[in-house]
């Protein structure tokens, strides 16, 4: 049988050697190392093999078969080179020395909207920091007092990656990093994108992108958020909004609310978006719960603070009239090009 694998073995990698294309590497893998492949069928005969061979034929065997994948990858990488040095001489040459046509491309209305409200909270002695796209549990929920089997977990449909992580599901996941990162006193903003596996429609998405803020010191109230909220969103939206706080729950906030603004299509007498109630809810938010303080390091006996996450996917569709938010993330150039922007 040694002599039968040795004759396999040389057979495959002549035909690797002799292969110029992808197509025919894939046909070698299947040929021998596929469900049906000669490798694979003599490995099944091992088991009949008498108590003293079956180790050594299996030993023989599993190295041919290592070599033969190494050979395949290698020669496979190759191929993939070569392709791409032939794709570079035949490219059409670049004058990189052309001046560049600015018409071309724009910024996204979220990136747009985005860096306003950096630029906003910057001029307030915020600092502005990144969170991962991709967190851990503890981060995610248990961080912001949502532990195991809490029912607010239901309400955001998770995608779990296979090493026990997740896809954050929501801006709040930075907020224990930022409280151990600075402690206290601090003011911070943390723009991201979220996932969640929604049914899309009109107002939802499986990828979003929100904005958390969090400011953290001695004696703060609710009349601080207030004033925060309200003098960025004016400057946003170029005018003086009415807001309304209505009590809400959410288990990193207490007391927690829902700050609505009236309604920029319809002007607050109601329409089909803001469901004619002429308000549109826009954000949670609430005083820090004294729990995620502790969990970050801070004594919430002596500080108190704020918290509030925005949606920009949101706040984009509002500023520059976008009544779907699927056209958001479509890739339509469309559009970018109805969108005027300074």
């Amino acid at each position: 049988m040694q002599e039968k694998l040795e004759e396999i073995k040389q057979r495959c990698l002549k035909q690797i050697e002799n292969a110029v294309d992808e197509k025919t590497i894939e046909e070698v893998k299947v040929n021998f190392l596929g469900k049906k492949g000669e490798l694979t069928l003599i490995l099944k005969e091992v088991g009949g093999l008498s108590p003293e061979q079956r180790p050594i034929i299996g030993k023989v065997v599993n190295e041919i078969r290592e070599e033969i994948e190494k050979k395949l990858q290698k020669k496979k990488n190759d191929i993939e080179k070569e392709n791409i040095l032939k794709q570079l001489e035949n490219a059409e040459k670049f004058d990189f020395t052309v001046p560049v046509d600015e018409k071309i491309g724009s910024l996204h209305p979220i990136t747009i909207v985005q860096r306003e409200i950096e630029e906003i909270f910057k001029s307030m002695g915020f600092t502005v920091e990144e969170g991962s796209e991709v967190e851990t549990e503890y981060n995610n929920f248990e961080a912001v007092n949502v532990p195991k089997y809490h029912p607010a977990r239901d309400m955001q449909d998770t995608f779990w990656l296979e090493n026990g992580q997740l896809l954050k599901t929501q801006t709040s996941a930075a907020q224990n990093k930022i409280m151990k990162k600075y402690g206290a006193p601090l003011k911070a903003i943390f723009p991201g994108r979220c996932f969640r596996n929604e049914d899309l429609d009109a107002s939802h998405e499986n990828t979003f992108f929100q904005l958390e803020g969090m400011m953290i010191d001695k004696n703060i109230s609710v009349a601080n958020l207030i004033f925060f909220m309200k003098n960025m969103l004016s400057q946003i939206f170029d005018k003086e909004l009415n807001v309304r706080l209505r009590p809400g729950y959410f288990p990193f906030v207490e007391p927690g609310f829902e700050l609505d603004i009236s309604c920029m299509y319809c002007g607050g007498t109601g329409c089909k978006v803001c469901k004619n109630s002429g308000w549109i809810e826009l954000c949670p938010c609430g005083l820090i719960h004294p729990k995620v303080l502790e969990m970050g390091g801070i004594d919430s006996e002596e500080y108190s603070g704020f918290a509030f996450g925005l949606g920009l996917s949101r706040l984009a569709m509002m500023k520059y009239g976008i009544t779907d938010l699927r056209l958001l993330n479509s890739g339509d150039l469309r559009i970018l090009k109805q969108i005027k922007t300074n």
